[in-house]
């Protein structure tokens, strides 16, 4: 093993790491488990081992990026406009929103955390205004997707993305007590194997490593576009080399998301750092499971050793 990649997999070992991929042109250059870390804030997001003794972890707002690739499918099978009212789907009376105010509401303001709602659904301004990262708002697309598609979350996920793409080990599970209080009562079960894969699919713009296509890359372009009201987010995706940000926690600054990492970097992030990179320029996918890293400039600090090791 050369240094870079020592020093890379040092770094991610002592970032409470449980795994890191590398997958760059189709090689795997980097694949390493680590078991998983005693942070009583980990434990309710795992769910045991697979036979093959990968660990199955709820990967929290990652999973929003999946959700954003069923949404893209769905629009492919004609079953949602996004540019429709949430109403369209669900009928009135799914936010705490007067019925005029939640009428203007758009399936599109919801991918883009630009619903206009806060936490509890209340209105707080109008859609399409501002950037605010709603778990809540954000919960109500698995509802858009079951109401248009006539079928229950878990099929439409197995049918359209997770049994085409040979992701086995993926899964919707209810969440435990613990994580009563998220915003969103069920968590994606998976592995860093089959977020790799789904990586692939997102890096070919489709098809998955057998060749089979779940969606169109034309389809798959709007969900990259950035936000009119945040540079560095797309459908439900963070997006690299904006000009200006805006985080999880409505903090704005100027810069990119992660200034080390390549400009066309896409994200699937979600909370404890759970992370899937896509890079299209550098025909690249890296994903990190675990724990919450201890630095907290993590994203900006293993960008500058993966760097190393990719050239």
């Amino acid at each position: 093993m050369d240094t870079a990649t020592r020093h890379l997999l040092d770094y991610a070992r002592s970032q409470n790491s449980t795994s890191l991929i590398v997958l760059q042109s189709g090689s795997r250059l980097v694949e390493e488990n680590w078991p998983a870390p005693d942070s009583p804030e980990f434990v309710p997001f795992v769910h045991g081992e697979t036979m093959e003794g990968d660990l199955l972890e709820d990967v929290a707002s990652l999973q929003k990026s999946i959700v954003a690739v069923l949404v893209a499918i769905a629009i492919e099978k004609k079953l949602i406009d996004v540019a429709l009212p949430v109403s369209a789907y669900l009928g009135g009376g799914w936010s705490r929103a007067s019925s005029g105010q939640e009428s203007a509401i758009r399936v599109v303001d919801l991918l883009t955390m630009t619903s206009g709602l806060g936490e509890t659904l209340g209105y707080e301004a109008p859609p399409g205004s501002r950037f605010f990262y709603n778990t809540p708002a954000y919960a109500k697309i698995a509802s858009i997707l079951t109401a248009a598609a006539g079928v229950p979350l878990d099929q439409i996920t197995h049918d359209w993305l997770t049994a085409p793409l040979a992701m086995n080990n993926t899964s919707w599970r209810e969440r435990p007590a613990a994580l009563a209080n998220v915003g969103n009562a069920r968590g994606l079960v998976t592995t860093a194997y089959d977020l790799a894969t789904f990586g692939e699919m997102i890096l070919a713009g489709g098809p998955g490593r057998n060749g089979q296509r779940v969606v169109s890359s034309s389809t798959l372009r709007p969900v990259f576009e950035r936000s009119a009201r945040n540079p560095a987010y797309g459908w439900l995706w963070w997006l690299n080399g904006g000009e200006q940000m805006i985080d999880v926690r409505s903090n704005h600054r100027l810069g990119s998301l992660i200034a080390a990492a390549p400009r066309d970097l896409v994200g699937a992030f979600g909370h404890l750092d759970r992370r899937v990179y896509v890079v299209p320029s550098r025909d690249l996918v890296v994903v990190r499971t675990g724990a919450a890293a201890a630095d907290a400039d993590f994203d900006q600090q293993i960008w500058l050793r993966l760097n190393e090791v990719i050239g």
